[in-house]
């Protein structure tokens, strides 16, 4: 049970004043659906505003705050030229305030001519005009202003605005609690930081450089626990010992040998299978690497032994791929397999229900319906995660309830992780890394092509899908924003379809599941020759005959995810290209990422670069996913704050009892205000 002190926080935003159903949606498509969420939704930067007595005293590009007296109005000549008021410092100069659209309302309000203001704005130069446009502040009198010279700009989505994202925010910390203090207080005396809740005000306000650091290590230090605590229960539970005699492996007719890197991952696992103590290991593998196969031999393993084995995937259409993979390679060996995913109903459903539940149905592929309340099993004893990170801690606690005693669990990504992450999202388990290629895997040519050149790219697109080849053209975002120039999916994909018709689909994670399944299974048949998408393709989609990756404004994304996406050619015999379509203006960074990509296709060294790239908190257009577990710790944070906490949480298991004692007590408020309170029921009465 949560601890009642945190019931405040954990409240619906619509409690907060001024929250109803319309301002809810918004705040919810930001994740705010709570006190909390609100609290710890940090300022992405910091105006910082000068007071000054006139104009002479500012400068072209800076933020100032200063007394101006109107002196006219001038409506725009046509219907979308700006509104422009004119006004007077206090020694003549003049400046045009200037607003466009429906901001002219709110000038003719605020501003009446003869009357002094306080306006806070950037001064900009427009000829030989000076211009602020669209004051950011208007007040009848400096002391409205004084809160504005530091003033949080937070992340917003359609339907908010700063001052109400702010009062929002002000009443969220108005609700804080008196919580007592987790972290070791030797530690916590080095760092000089403040307490939680002075520490969460402060963010708010940047005044205090540790503020953000209090609050960051406080999330890995709740995160670090949690994997601990999972740890230290699976070393306790029961397990059972599979030692397979090979018969079955034995009969497999591989495509090609194995890489010293399946073969040593493949005898690790075989190890800790032999054990009683249930295993938890992370196998990494890059795109191509050669996972399923390690999969299908420690699957195998557990047959061998006398148990069944469960390979879980994030979505149908990679449930499926699995399934025919497996079944093909199966083949030889008689070994019964089955496919369960949520769309089985009926008399089939209830055949492999009756199969997992006699034994005779020896592997299962399936989703999360697999481990649904209906789904039994004779002697469940190895469960396969694939693309682990799609899943959380509780979700894989749940599958490992379904075994007589706890399975063993093998959890696989193909998304390479930098080192320094591996501790943050895996602490918990052993790790594995394939980090060779087998044989004959062909290399995927990658250009990089200015946006200029786009009609030519769909010329290549058209001469391919001619040759009877598929592609890919994936987008940043799913519809284009206002202020921002970002290639938008929908847009492409009705420019795609005016060309080549009903052989394009559309895939993005705003289309209703059924819609988003029925394209990819277009694509993935052939029936549909161009696949239109976001980066909800980024796992998953298998299909040999797609031969062109083109990646639109390919510079907003990072590396890792580049590099995942263009790992969706080349699967079969016939050569590939990745074509990363570039922006004009391009940073430094951007070209350097852009480089990395055409000069090796090693995801673990373009994952460390990534790291490296980002590592000081370079804005991207767009948001890495899976990056990492955390909301409030940033990359570089992790890798500076991630080691102390790791440390501190491991005192506090080793040395300091644990979850008991009064600094126990405070880390179980921890745990649940960072919602890894599976790290709590894991315990005995927690």
């Amino acid at each position: 049970m949560r601890p009642d002190v945190l019931n405040p926080l954990f409240a619906e935003t619509e409690t907060l004043d001024g929250v109803g159903p319309k301002l809810a949606r918004p705040l919810e498509r930001l994740g705010l659906t709570r006190v909390r969420d609100v609290a710890y939704h940090l300022p992405e930067r910091f105006v910082m505003r000068r007071p000054i007595e006139n104009l002479d005293q500012g400068s072209v590009g800076e933020q100032v705050v200063l007394p101006l007296t109107v002196t006219e109005h001038r409506p725009p000549r046509s219907g979308r030229g700006p509104y422009t008021v004119l006004a007077t410092d206090a020694v003549g100069n003049v400046v045009a305030l200037t607003y466009f659209g429906r901001a002219s309302y709110t000038a003719k309000k605020q501003l009446p001519v003869g009357e002094t203001r306080w306006v806070a704005g950037r001064l900009d130069q427009y000829g030989q005009m000076l211009q602020i446009v669209h004051p950011d502040h208007v007040s009848e009198d400096s002391a409205g202003l004084l809160a504005t010279l530091n003033e949080p700009v937070y992340r917003l989505s359609e339907g908010l605005t700063q001052p109400k994202v702010a009062g929002l925010v002000a009443q969220a910390l108005g609700r804080l609690p008196v919580l007592p203090e987790w972290i070791e207080p030797g530690q916590f005396a080095k760092a000089a930081w403040p307490d939680w809740a002075d520490a969460l005000k402060l963010a708010h306000k940047g005044e205090h450089p540790a503020a953000k650091d209090r609050l960051a290590y406080d999330e890995l230090l709740a995160n670090s626990l949690a994997l601990m605590l999972v740890r230290a229960d699976n070393r306790r539970r029961r397990g059972q010992a599979l030692v397979g005699d090979g018969h079955l492996r034995g009969k497999l007719d591989l495509p090609f040998p194995l890489t010293g890197a399946q073969a040593r991952s493949i005898a690790e696992i075989e190890g800790d299978l032999a054990q009683d103590t249930p295993m938890l290991r992370l196998l990494q593998g890059d795109v191509g690497s050669g996972k399923t196969v390690v999969a299908l031999e420690s699957m195998l393993v557990a047959v061998e032994a006398g148990a069944q084995a469960a390979l879980l995937a994030p979505t149908e259409i990679l449930a499926r791929q699995h399934f025919e993979t497996l079944r093909r390679m199966l083949a030889p060996t008689g070994v019964e397999i089955a496919l369960l995913t949520g769309r089985d109903k009926g008399r089939a459903r209830e055949s492999i229900l009756m199969g997992l539940q006699d034994g005779s149905i020896r592997i299962v592929v399936g989703t999360h319906a697999i481990f649904q309340d209906t789904v039994a099993y004779r002697n469940l004893g190895l469960i396969v995660i694939d693309e682990q990170h799609r899943f959380g801690v509780s979700q894989r606690l749940m599958l490992s309830a379904k075994g007589r005693v706890t399975p063993h669990t093998l959890a696989m990504t193909a998304t390479p992780i930098p080192r320094t992450l591996t501790l943050a999202q895996y602490g918990e388990m052993d790790v594995s890394r394939l980090d060779e290629m087998p044989p004959g895997r062909q290399a995927i040519d990658t250009v990089v092509v200015s946006a200029d050149r786009t009609a030519e790219i769909v010329d290549r697109l058209a001469a391919q899908i001619e040759a009877g080849a598929q592609a890919y053209w994936v987008c940043p975002m799913v519809r284009e924003l206002e202020s921002e120039d970002i290639a938008a999916a929908e847009a492409r994909y009705a420019a795609l379809k005016q060309r080549f018709g009903d052989d394009v689909v559309l895939v993005h994670g705003q289309l209703r599941p059924e819609i988003k399944d029925a394209g990819m299974e277009r694509f993935a048949s052939g029936d549909a020759k161009l696949l239109v998408a976001t980066t909800v393709i980024e796992v998953g989609v298998d299909v040999p005959n797609a031969t062109l990756m083109v990646i639109e404004q390919a510079e907003r994304f990072g590396l890792a995810q580049l590099h995942q996406l263009r790992g969706r050619v080349g699967r079969g015999a016939k050569k590939s290209v990745c074509v990363l379509l570039r922006g004009e203006a391009l940073s430094e960074t951007g070209k350097e990422r852009l480089a990395l990509m055409r000069e090796t296709q090693d995801g673990f060294r373009l994952a460390e670069e990534d790291l490296r790239l980002r590592g000081g908190g370079e804005l991207l257009g767009t948001r890495q996913s899976g990056d990492t577990p955390f909301r409030v710790a940033d990359l570089e944070q992790i890798q500076r704050l991630l080691p102390l906490a790791h440390d501190d949480a491991r005192l506090l298991m080793e040395r300091d009892g644990g979850l008991t004692g009064e600094r126990g007590e405070a880390a179980r408020i921890l745990l649940y205000l960072f919602e890894r309170d599976w790290g709590v029921q894991l315990l005995r009465g927690g």
